[in-house]
């Protein structure tokens, strides 16, 4: 299955959506301080988007699958890095219930597509 273009890719939609909450949480003041903190949470964010947008390029539903397999834990490592900003008061409960329910929604609409793909019958793509 491939998308005509990643952008419509409705988990990599959301991943960007998600980017940009999180950097508006990097700009804070607080936040600023904790560059490494800011570093790690930014990689794993734009790690979502970029391997949705390489694995749909892929030249087999496996290869995709494995690329979506990557961004599925770095959603995942977003989530842990929101636990840290919660405990750090970088964020508020809301926020994190928030941002953390967005990961878990990403996650599983990557877990839906890669189930799609080993369902597959279509080993290679053009």
């Amino acid at each position: 299955m491939a998308f005509a273009k990643f952008e419509d890719i409705k988990a990599w939609q959301e991943a960007r959506e998600l980017n940009k909450l999180i950097h508006q949480i990097c700009e804070r003041a607080h936040v600023q301080r904790d560059q490494s903190w800011i570093d790690q949470i930014t990689r794993a964010g734009n790690s979502i988007m970029a391997n949705i947008a390489e694995g749909n390029d892929s030249k087999s539903d496996v290869e995709f699958a494995k690329f979506l397999g990557y961004a599925k834990r770095s959603a995942s490592e977003v989530r842990s890095h929101l636990y840290y900003a919660l405990d750090k008061n970088y964020i508020f409960q809301e926020e994190f219930s928030n941002l953390a329910g967005k990961t878990n929604t990403i996650s599983s609409r990557i877990s839906n597509l890669i189930r799609y793909l080993y369902k597959s019958k279509r080993k290679i793509r053009s």
